[in-house]
């Protein structure tokens, strides 16, 4: 008799152990979810206010050079111009200095490729801007003498007044 209190003792507290671990299970859980539930209502406040300072301050996520679809997602009117000039990597310079969001498109079906800036409407004044600091960089560097020409002139100019052939020609009359 003995022993069978003591197995029907053993089979309860087993019994109970199985029952704590069941109830502690889904107290764990039913926490964890809560715990996930929170975060995921944190997150989009954090995204919410995020998003809200960026509509208070108008200015897009993104800067400068970027993608046509990024451009699109701002919701403004798009304008664009042609670029003749195959070094248009060197008007991103320009850009940058205006502060203009842009996207460059080459357009390959006809000969010779052409490229075509793309920009917000809102920024025609500042593109205008910077496309004339460009050309007129351009121009100017274009114009300038390259330094190897530079530099034979002087050359060439020094050949004609050598200082020696002087000197021995003042001391020649000199000695006379």
């Amino acid at each position: 008799m003995q022993d069978e209190t003591t197995e029907r003792v053993v089979a309860l507290c087993i019994q109970g152990g199985k029952v704590t671990e069941q109830i502690l299970k889904h107290a764990v859980q039913a926490v964890l979810e809560e715990m996930k539930r929170q975060g995921q209502q944190r997150n989009a406040e954090i995204q919410r206010i995020k998003a809200e300072r960026q509509q208070k301050k108008g200015q897009a996520a993104y800067r400068g050079k970027q993608s046509m679809r990024k451009l699109r997602l701002q919701g403004r009117e798009l304008s664009s111009i042609e670029i003749t000039d195959g070094n248009i990597r060197s008007f991103e310079k320009y850009a940058r200095k205006y502060d203009v969001d842009y996207c460059l498109k080459k357009d390959k079906s006809s000969i010779p490729p052409r490229c075509y800036v793309f920009f917000k409407a809102k920024d025609v004044d500042a593109v205008t801007a910077a496309f004339k600091e460009y050309t007129g960089h351009q121009l100017k560097k274009e114009k300038r003498e390259s330094l190897h020409e530079k530099l034979s002139l002087a050359r060439e100019r020094a050949g004609k007044h050598n200082k020696r052939d002087r000197i021995k020609k003042i001391t020649r009359e000199q000695s006379l």
